[in-house]
């Protein structure tokens, strides 16, 4: 018979942001009326530019569910034991997903756009230009509404007087915010190619102003996946609290020697490590953990001792 686990304290180390939730989501369905709505005016109007943007949106209002799906299963399994630190990465793995799909949402824009370059296509300025600023006008909108649940979620994270500076950015959420920004971003400048089409002959500029889209999309898609691929590959021994547990250890009362560190992220601005300390017989494992656990960031400490000289 296998003894009974019953943990001393919940391994729960990210709250829940109920508000980010619920913006993303409401902006997911912002974006699926706005792609149907340039769908189909791009069928009417004969205009290639804004049905090609229509199911562009397509592919973000996909990466939005991802990410609201993110948001549900890490509150839904947050309390499943299975997860030995949590579900927070269940929304960072939903955020590094939506970069993928922001890097393929560029490269179709980049070929798309060179293809137009090369073989001009006749758009409808007078129906088109409406239709942009509509869309230009439900990225504003959802812009402000994703920048609520951000600000949603912070208030409680300041309580301490003990601040490090540490990052402590929703990835979810932001992968869902550039999203919207990459979809506002291409609304202006498909805007600014319009009209310059339309009251100056300049339709290369339509193109053109696609190839530039293309670059500042990848840009922040090629961010998002260094950030968000940085905490799932726990690549995190660079951080600022690596210093802090060095220090914690040469702090001890008797001479210590730091023999492993391992240090990882399990939430927001919270990490948890296991250190490995040399030291003599009068030191404790809870002399090292006290001396730990005053940095708030360090939510889960795991100490091993070693006797000097081993």
């Amino acid at each position: 018979m296998s003894p009974r686990f019953d943990p001393a304290h919940s391994h729960v180390f990210d709250a829940h942001n109920p508000v980010a939730e619920r913006r993303t989501r409401q902006v997911m369905w912002l974006t699926l009326v706005m792609m149907v709505v340039e769908i189909v005016a791009g069928t009417l109007f004969g205009s290639m530019a804004l049905l090609a943007d229509g199911w562009h949106m397509s592919s973000h209002a996909l990466a939005l569910g991802v990410s609201a799906g993110a948001y549900s299963l890490a509150r839904r399994y947050a309390h499943d034991p299975r997860f030995a630190f949590g579900t927070w990465k269940i929304e960072v793995l939903g955020g590094y997903t939506s970069a993928v799909f922001l890097l393929g949402v560029a490269g179709y824009m980049g070929f798309e756009s060179v293809s137009r370059l090369l073989d001009p296509a006749p758009i409808r300025f007078d129906e088109a230009i409406p239709v942009a600023v509509l869309g230009l006008a439900v990225n504003v909108v959802s812009a402000w509404l994703l920048s609520t649940g951000a600000h949603g979620h912070d208030h409680h994270s300041h309580e301490h007087g003990h601040e490090h500076g540490h990052h402590h950015h929703d990835l979810n959420l932001r992968s869902a915010y550039l999203h919207v920004l990459a979809d506002a971003a291409t609304s202006v400048l498909a805007i600014v190619a319009l009209l310059g089409g339309r009251y100056y002959g300049a339709t290369w500029l339509d193109p053109v102003m696609g190839i530039a889209g293309t670059v500042l999309v990848g840009r922040w898609a090629l961010g998002l996946l260094r950030d968000t691929g940085r905490v799932l590959l726990d690549a995190e021994m660079d951080a600022p609290v690596v210093e802090e547990v060095k220090e914690a250890v040469r702090s001890l009362p008797q001479p210590a020697v730091l023999r492993d560190l391992h240090v990882w992220r399990v939430g927001k601005g919270k990490y948890a490590c296991i250190v490995c300390v040399s030291a003599g017989v009068t030191v404790t494992a809870e002399d090292v953990r006290s001396r730990l656990t005053v940095h708030e960031e360090l939510v889960h400490v795991t100490v091993e001792l070693e006797p000097i000289g081993y």
